[in-house]
């Protein structure tokens, strides 16, 4: 049964073709993306105490970091960083346990040590302070940044994500009870050999447009979490680490903070609850609002990266022509 769980995520995302109807336009200019080849020619990696840190930089200026979600890596960002890139130096790494970071065993992948990981990062990149932009799991990860290094974040555009009322959020559970029976990996790897299955099940739960989910993407995204046994363990390990709650007891803090939020969010996701949003809303004190996307899923920051852009750069104050 959590099998089936896993792959389906929930049976309502395969009426994703109604939704889709509704969700906005996809990006007409997708020859200015990044494809997967060209991503990965642009790769870097900092050696850090946490292990090899893969992450992906482009543009000048002030700082953003984007953060992404679960099984993905910085490869989720690449729409929205070439539409940034003129603006600021967009810094995309893989977390610990997902993506290409080469971590060695034993490393917690825990939100925490991801937090601490990621200010290890902005040392090595001599970079003080960054706009987040940050999506699922990462979100929890910005959250964390933003308590324990207050002074190294400008803003955060907060796109669907943990919050503390809700982490893990309940439909992420059978995920991480699939991850703490050993079984995630050998379900996730069949994405390599079936595609149609990739985006049938997981691609209809988290697209609006789950035909979107290229052959390439699934590679690019499942090809490094399965490759080894060592890297099997750990793309598990993220998953049971996300419980219990990673943001527990942090309210009290982000109350405290001043920094500008603005919660971006799909409304057509049901990983996490629309409610979510509004307590990040009611939350920050910096809160610039909330906007829902119509038809939109949990990572539509993927399909719809305008989106993003557009938000960002009104968040951060810089006009769109300049």
């Amino acid at each position: 049964m959590q099998r089936r769980t896993f792959l389906e995520l929930t049976a309502a995302a395969l009426a994703a073709g109604a939704v889709a109807a509704h969700a906005p336009r996809a990006d007409a200019a997708e020859r200015e993306t990044l494809d997967a080849a060209a991503y990965r020619r642009t790769r870097r990696y900092a050696d850090l105490p946490f292990g090899r840190i893969a992450y992906v930089e482009r543009g000048t200026g002030p700082a953003a970091l984007f953060l992404h979600g679960a099984p993905l890596n910085g490869f989720q960002w690449r729409g929205a960083i070439e539409r940034l890139a003129p603006h600021r130096r967009c810094i995309a790494p893989d977390f610990m346990g997902l993506g290409y970071s080469q971590i060695p065993e034993g490393q917690s992948l825990a939100a925490d040590a991801q937090a601490a990981m990621l200010a290890a990062l902005l040392d090595a990149l001599k970079v003080d302070a960054v706009d987040i932009v940050a999506s699922d799991s990462g979100g929890a990860v910005a959250q964390l940044l933003l308590a324990g290094h207050p002074g190294r974040v400008r803003s955060m555009l907060l796109t669907n994500c943990d919050v503390e009322p809700d982490s893990p959020p309940a439909k992420v559970m059978p995920v991480i009870e699939l991850a703490r029976a050993g079984k995630l990996a050998d379900d996730t790897a069949k994405w390599l050999t079936d595609k149609a299955l990739a985006r049938s099940t997981f691609g209809a739960a988290v697209f609006a447009d789950p035909a979107r989910f290229a052959d390439e993407t699934i590679d690019y995204y499942v090809t490094p979490l399965v490759s080894t046994p060592l890297r099997r363990r750990q793309y598990e390990a993220f998953h049971v680490a996300l419980a219990p709650n990673p943001l527990a007891g942090i309210e009290a803090t982000l109350k405290r903070s001043a920094v500008p939020v603005r919660i971006v969010w799909g409304a057509a996701d049901d990983l996490f609850l629309q409610t979510d949003a509004d307590y990040l809303d009611r939350t920050f004190a910096g809160s610039r609002g909330v906007r829902r996307v119509p038809g939109a899923k949990l990572f539509f920051p993927e399909e719809f990266p305008d989106v993003i852009a557009e938000e960002a750069l009104r968040l951060w104050g810089v006009r769109a022509g300049r």
